[in-house]
């Protein structure tokens, strides 16, 4: 995984050119935006539990077979493991979010992760949708204008929305 910085200097050097005007506003951009980009990733983590416990209530009051006997959640075993599942994402989406950076939640969170699903007989559609839940609850949050560096964060808001939306279709 490279960092922003790191990702612009060895493209440029694999093509042999300089870092052009506009990589350079694109990371001084990033810079300016640092506050704002930590100010999210605190928010988010420091709600984790509560996002992915209202996002897995909220997912089961909808999809109530996947508790019932014989449902992909049912039994304490199963459900820790949908729990922790949901945590794992969310956790690499606030990588994702921190570096700005998708390739640390595609590579260390999502590759494989359908594939995985599919043998275990995990409903790939219901993971989407807690997923969608965590990122309402995280949009939520990353809009929250009380105690948080001020500025737009439009942009922010949506390159996190964009990291929940790569991390439910991986899994659908």
């Amino acid at each position: 995984m490279l960092d922003a910085f790191a990702k612009v200097v060895s493209q440029a050097d694999a093509r042999g050119e300089y870092i052009n005007p506009s990589q350079l506003d694109a990371l001084s951009a990033m810079v300016a935006d640092g506050n704002k980009r930590m100010d999210i990733v605190n928010r988010i983590t420091s709600n984790a539990s509560t996002i992915v416990a209202n996002a897995a209530r909220g997912l089961f009051e909808e999809q109530p077979q996947l508790i019932a006997p014989g449902g992909n959640a049912y039994t304490n075993r199963r459900m820790a493991a949908c729990l922790r599942d949901m945590e794992i994402i969310l956790r690499y989406v606030t990588y994702a979010m921190f570096s700005g950076d998708a390739s640390v939640l595609d590579d260390r969170c999502l590759n494989g992760l359908r594939e995985t699903y599919l043998a275990l007989g995990t409903p790939g559609a219901s993971v989407a949708v807690g997923v969608q839940k965590m990122k309402d609850a995280a949009v939520s949050i990353a809009n929250d204008r009380n105690n948080i560096t001020q500025g737009d964060c439009s942009s922010l808001v949506a390159e996190l929305s964009s990291y929940f939306d790569r991390a439910a279709s991986a899994v659908a």
